[in-house]
């Protein structure tokens, strides 16, 4: 099956070369109906899982719609040599064909499918080079504000500040949070606003930020719905204990369901956040009638609470 693929894609190959060729009576090269056997060679040689021939391919079926002028398929071409190099595992040069395509898409008067592309590229990248998925997804996210799709923009940009959190870039990662806010606010998605004032929170407190994590929910009373939500209820209560050092109810907010189930990294962010200084444990309460031992027990104790000081 593969050789006789990779047959199909050779005389498909040499058609465009005919195609090319000029004559006495031919004097210009035939570059549509080369450009269309150079994509036709493509295919067949994907499908016979010669992915370097099948880029060269696509690359000569992108000259020659150059050479035609036909501008959406030139980029499609160079968009799809990229994806040949994806399946090398050659992910850099990959990205780098990709990109090109999505700058042209976006020359050329179609940013939506520059956008995806540049999604798609990022979900390429994301697992071996996480920086350059996050500039993939701020650029896509870019191209979608650009046009007014804020909902499109919002879950790249969401992608992005997530992975912003994992590679602990925290101070970047709260400028993405508080621009995914406002556009949730925007489109009127205001139960998506309290989940981002609740992962706001969690990176300002990892930052040692608390007056910027206690802006952030105050500023959030003005949402609808936000005062005495759930959400709500718990960040004030988040909050309360870090300010007062309290270990236990820290813990018991941030192993919460409204916290354990977030997205992924930022319930990691909950899960491992610690109050400054160490914090403290709230003292059991004293037992009814425990004779004068417990209770001298219970009055040093007191005396020590404080320190030694």
């Amino acid at each position: 099956m593969a050789a006789q693929k990779i047959n199909e894609a050779h005389e498909h190959i040499a058609k465009a070369e005919k195609c090319l060729k000029t004559s006495l009576t031919k004097w210009k090269p035939d570059y549509d109906s080369a450009a269309s056997e150079y994509g036709k060679a493509a295919v067949c040689f994907k499908n016979a899982k010669q992915y370097e021939q099948a880029k060269d391919a696509y690359l000569k079926e992108a000259e020659s719609h150059t050479e035609n002028k036909t501008s959406f398929s030139f980029y499609r071409a160079i968009e799809q040599a990229g994806m040949m190099m994806k399946e090398q595992k050659k992910m850099p040069e990959a990205i780098q064909y990709i990109e090109k395509a999505c700058m042209m898409y976006m020359e050329n008067g179609t940013p939506d499918t520059a956008a995806m592309a540049l999604d798609r590229a990022g979900k390429l990248i994301e697992p071996i080079n996480l920086e350059k998925a996050v500039d993939l997804y701020q650029k896509a996210a870019g191209v979608f504000e650009n046009e007014d799709r804020l909902r499109q923009a919002v879950e790249l940009l969401g992608k992005a500040s997530r992975l912003l959190v994992r590679l602990k870039r925290l101070d970047e990662a709260t400028v993405a949070l508080q621009k995914e806010k406002n556009m949730y606010k925007e489109i009127e998605n205001f139960p998506m606003c309290f989940k981002k004032t609740t992962a706001q929170v969690l990176v300002h407190l990892h930052r040692a930020d608390f007056v910027a994590a206690d802006k952030c929910v105050r500023e959030s009373y003005s949402l609808p719905g936000y005062s005495g939500s759930e959400d709500c209820v718990a960040m004030e209560t988040l909050l309360q204990g870090y300010d007062e050092q309290d270990d236990d109810q820290v813990y018991r907010v941030c192993n919460s369901p409204l916290l354990k189930y977030m997205d992924n990294d930022y319930a990691k962010l909950a899960i491992s956040l610690r109050v400054p200084g160490g914090g403290k444990k709230k003292a059991p309460a004293a037992p009814q009638g425990g004779g004068s031992a417990t209770s001298a027990a219970a009055e040093e104790e007191d005396d020590y609470e404080g320190g030694l000081c």
